[in-house]
């Protein structure tokens, strides 16, 4: 079975988070959560959860949940 990557980096995960079945590394959290939001990282690190993440929560809410609006 192929180890499953980072989100952000793709490197190997080996500890961090998992949110919907995608992993984030520790190193990647806690630069998302010390980085300043005027900085090309923030937008560099929404754009791979939003690619990642956000699609697959989307589609798990629109069967759920009928009143789901955008």
């Amino acid at each position: 079975m192929k180890k499953q990557g980072c989100i952000i980096c793709g490197k190997p995960l080996n500890n961090g988070i998992m949110i919907y079945g995608r992993g984030i590394c520790r190193c990647c959290e806690g630069r998302m959560i010390n980085v300043n939001e005027e900085t090309d990282f923030y937008i560099y690190y929404k754009e791979c959860i939003k690619k990642a993440i956000v699609q697959a929560v989307i589609r798990g809410e629109e069967i759920s949940c009928q009143n789901y609006r955008f």
